[in-house]
């Protein structure tokens, strides 16, 4: 009980830990540069025969899937239970042949206020709950949070990375041939990934740049809507490295079948190695170098003023 209980956390520490890791190493660049992860079998991704929810790798989705299977799932088949031999005990105990006699009662207090309190119980067990996990799922990102902004587009994503040099990168879906040669899964591979650093609170930022799309990755418990002219924003946490995949889940037009999603979560290093392969970026949190201009005036004001010293002193001033 007590190792299901610590899965209710909302994962603060889990994300306190993947803070002061990935400060650590928040400037640290891999040395040999960017090679893309091999996804593993099963993992951030659907399986055949699956029946229930894929596994979660996130803080908020460890939290739902064991709200879901203890809590949501208790209720369920408890109330099914609870009203299937009610039905049993009604057809056996009042058909004609055993109860010719009907009863005439048509007010049972006691009655009322059993089947009105305990739906109210029932339903207060699950609010609770519930109410935390839609808390834990909208909480304000950390101020130093790395900004990913995901658009969607008919029919495709761009990923821009205002803090990392305001690149952006175009994902298409690949074709069921180089999904299979490259080792993933058809109809969710994609050319180009949003990658994103491992064990550290990422704000995620959607917009639409025709019609409204859905940005939802189901093993990470995520999903946003992406709606043009306005963004929406929420804390994106992987606790592990991997590659996640997911689609949008709007309908968005003829081809929103084939705009799928694929996050790839690597450590701080190798996320800074990723983010160095692409023309004017820059690492977040790195202090920005000096423009070539003020770089070029400040010694030549220290030899202006030099000369200025010299010259009071041989004037005897």
């Amino acid at each position: 009980m007590l190792r299901l209980a610590f899965k209710t956390l909302p994962g603060l520490a889990l994300i306190a830990a993947g803070a002061v890791h990935a400060g650590a190493d928040r400037l640290v660049v891999a040395p040999g540069g960017y090679t893309p992860m091999k996804p593993t079998p099963g993992k951030g991704m659907p399986v055949d025969g699956g029946l229930t929810f894929q596994t979660q790798y996130s803080p908020t989705g460890l939290e739902a899937l064991w709200m879901h299977d203890n809590i949501v799932m208790t209720v369920l088949i408890a109330v099914t239970l609870f009203v299937l031999a009610l039905l049993i005990w009604v057809m056996v105990r009042y058909n004609s042949r055993a109860n010719p006699v009907p009863s005439k009662t048509s007010h049972n207090t006691l009655l009322e206020v059993v089947w009105t309190g305990i739906p109210v119980l029932i339903l207060l067990v699950v609010f609770v709950p519930s109410m935390k996990l839609l808390a834990h799922q909208f909480k304000t990102p950390p101020k130093d949070a790395l900004t990913i902004k995901a658009i969607g587009n008919q029919w495709y994503w761009t990923y821009a990375y205002p803090d990392n040099g305001e690149f952006e990168v175009t994902s298409n879906m690949l074709s069921h041939e180089e999904a299979i040669k490259r080792g993933e899964p058809p109809q969710l591979a994609a050319d180009n990934r949003m990658v994103v650093p491992v064990g550290e609170p990422i704000r995620l930022q959607t917009t639409g740049a025709d019609v409204i799309h859905s940005f939802a990755v189901p093993s990470l418990w995520f999903k946003l809507d992406a709606v043009p002219g306005r963004i929406n924003e929420k804390v994106l946490f992987v606790k592990e490295p991997g590659v996640y995949y997911g689609q949008c889940s709007e309908l968005c037009g003829a081809r929103h079948g084939y705009m799928p999603i694929v996050v790839e979560a690597l450590p701080r290093p190798q996320y800074n190695a990723w983010v160095m392969t692409h023309a004017g970026a820059k690492i977040d949190g790195a202090p920005d170098a000096p423009a070539p201009a003020a770089a070029a005036a400040a010694p030549a004001a220290e030899a202006a003023s030099g000369t200025e010293v010299a010259a009071a002193a041989s004037s005897g001033e």
